[in-house]
């Protein structure tokens, strides 16, 4: 019996082209405006900025659901323009081409009310300058009516999502819903420290936020942590100009979900912007940890695009590489000044009991030793070839606070000596890491300062300082090319090609050259010199990658400094490493001037502060 025939459904009747009707249009509009509570309160707080307010007040009831009631002290809607103000594509923000390529204001399309007004039960009441009162207008009806409010405009929203109830099913929890829009708030808080902002949830104040400078507003919204614990971030490269807070890498969460970015003003989510801020965390963070930050870009708005997503959350700029690099260079070089001297402007502790003397009167010790080794590349070979078993007797006295040996005897051949070019000329008072008194077990190093106990792991802080000299001394010096014996060849994809094509330059700078061998081929004939043991391939795809996004720098860079930190780690003094006095303050002393020297190249922390008040604790001094 021959099988039987798959059936073939007949073909559905073609449909005439029309017109879609006004009702519906606005509906398909608010699912890419609206997609919960939190996205009415970001879009009315919008409009709520521009209006120039100084208080923004956000009234919830079932976490939005129920009730969305945004007040504000701006400057007010007309009478006449109210029901204008409800029409779809309406709009005072922009009225030309020419204005929407340089926007300079939070909202723009003229979407928002509209939108919203077709989900749900939306009320508009505001009041000029000059009006004997203020006016209502009844989104559904159309009914304009006097009404009593300060100068300013109210906008009630109820029961979002009445008109399309499968868009409410995919509503979460109240508490969920609230903490979204809380969110959305918070967000425009960090944004403008100069308004107000307060959230009421069925009545209850659940957050305020009073007018306060940057730094109050991020303590104020974020905590204080990011205040102790973070490094202001200011840098301006040609026409973009960063700003905010960075927070140091022990301030590093497991989640995202303390890094905020604006560009004049804006929140986004910019994959640019992210990059540029985690690759300057690269070699202080430990593991996945993820930074904490406020950025605040500002550009011309003629270089930035703010129309390409209903949501106003994305952005396109016009040169991105030119942001990635001050944005990332801005962080870097917050993060590079050593910790350590903010010490000195702690409170001073409070004077002991027992009466002795402060610690502030040291007496520098006599370092007159010099480096058999230096810290260069072509150095490290003979690093690597010390002989660790080879230690000197520890030195006579070494517990002793109060005894510093005045002379020193050369390091002994096998020992990692640290080069004292960069021993501070401070006086004793004025050490942040203090003066060394011990060392512990081989592996710590306890020093004295004004506060009180500072541990330091010598083998993480000496792999930093030795890591950060190789650095510079790459730096320094271009990157030299190594030509390939035999072309490493790979199958190229057409964006890998014409990025080859308009970035011969930059490829060349970074002393890589990568030629088409075929029409769908390409051929890698050179790469950096120091990286010229690894995958030729691997790292022509990679740098193609990042150069059609980003910059391609980071790349090699990425790549230089994992080689320059297994170097550095080889490099480095060694645990159990028998230490005199004069060489642990000089490798203080280098600490000081080191850049990013409070984590090793693996982003663990060198040093810890213990304060007296700390000390006094541990024992119950004062109790």
């Amino acid at each position: 019996m021959p099988a039987s025939l798959p059936t073939v459904s007949p073909p559905a009747p073609r449909r005439p082209i029309r017109e879609l009707p006004d009702e519906l249009v606005s509906q398909i509009a608010a699912g890419e405006v609206v997609e919960r509570p939190a996205s009415v309160v970001r879009e009315l707080t919008d409009n709520a900025l521009d209006a120039g307010a100084t208080q923004v007040t956000v009234r919830l009831l079932a976490g939005g659901v129920r009730l969305i009631s945004v007040e504000d002290d701006g400057s007010g809607i007309p009478r006449e323009e109210l029901p204008i103000a409800l029409r779809r594509h309406a709009t005072s923000k922009i009225g030309s081409l020419q204005d929407l390529e340089s926007v300079g204001t939070m909202g723009f399309r003229g979407e928002a009310l509209a939108a919203i007004g077709s989900v749900a039960e939306l009320t508009l009441l505001s009041r000029c300058a000059g009006q004997a009162s203020a006016f209502a207008l009844d989104a559904r009806s159309g009914e304009l009516r006097p009404a009593a409010r300060a100068i300013g405009t109210s906008v009630e929203v109820k029961e979002l999502f009445f008109s399309t109830p499968a868009r409410r099913k995919f509503l979460k929890s109240d508490a969920t819903e609230l903490a979204h829009c809380i969110e959305a708030v918070r967000r425009h808080a960090l944004a403008r420290p100069d308004v107000g902002f307060a959230i009421w949830h069925e009545g209850r104040l659940v957050e305020q936020w009073r007018p306060a400078t940057r730094e109050q507003r991020l303590a104020d919204v974020l905590g204080d942590e990011l205040i102790d614990q973070g490094v202001a971030v200011e840098y301006s490269a040609g026409p973009i100009r960063v700003s905010g807070r960075a927070g140091i890498p022990d301030l590093a969460r497991a989640r995202a979900d303390h890094q905020f970015a604006y560009v004049n003003g804006r929140y986004v989510r910019d994959k640019v912007i992210t990059h540029a801020a985690r690759s300057a965390y690269e070699d202080v963070l430990h593991g996945q940890r993820q930074p904490v930050y406020a950025l605040y870009v500002e550009i011309d708005p003629a270089r930035v695009d703010v129309n390409v997503h209903p949501t106003k959350i994305e952005v396109r700029f016009r040169d991105s590489r030119e942001v990635h690099q001050a944005v990332r260079h801005a962080v870097e070089y917050a993060l590079a000044a050593p910790r350590a001297a903010l010490a000195l402007q702690q409170e001073q502790p409070p004077a002991r009991e027992d009466g002795l003397p402060a610690s502030a009167t040291w007496q520098q010790p006599a370092m007159n030793f010099a480096p058999e080794i230096g810290n260069r590349v072509s150095d490290l070979a003979a690093l690597w070839n010390a002989n660790p078993s080879v230690r000197p007797e520890p030195v006579e006295g070494l517990a002793g606070a109060s005894t510093l040996r005045q002379a020193q005897d050369r390091p002994s051949p096998g020992r990692t000596a640290l080069p004292d070019d960069a021993i501070s000329p401070l006086p004793a008072g004025a050490w942040p890491l203090g003066r060394a008194i011990a060392q512990l077990q081989g592996i710590y190093i306890l020093a004295e300062n004004q506060q009180g106990l500072v541990i330091v792991d010598m083998h993480a802080a000496h792999e930093r300082i030795v890591y950060e000299r190789l650095k510079l001394q790459m730096d320094t010096d271009r990157i030299a090319s190594q030509p390939l014996l035999i072309p490493a060849t790979f199958a190229a994809t057409p964006q890998e090609i014409a990025t080859v094509e308009a970035c011969t330059q930059a490829l060349a700078a970074l002393g890589l050259e990568i030629t088409p061998f075929s029409a769908k081929t390409l051929a890698v004939r050179a790469v950096p010199t120091s990286l010229a043991q690894g995958d030729a391939v691997e790292l022509a795809r990679s740098v193609l990658a990042e150069l059609a996004q980003h910059d391609a720098s980071t790349v090699v860079e990425r790549a230089r400094n994992e080689l320059l930190g297994t170097m550095a780690c080889h490099g480095a003094v060694r645990a159990n490493r028998k230490l005199t006095l004069e060489e642990m303050n000089a490798l203080l002393r280098q600490m000081e001037q080191t850049e990013r020297s409070d984590q090793c190249n693996h982003g663990r922390p060198t040093w810890r502060q213990l304060s007296v008040r700390e000390l006094d604790a541990l024992f119950m001094r004062g109790r």
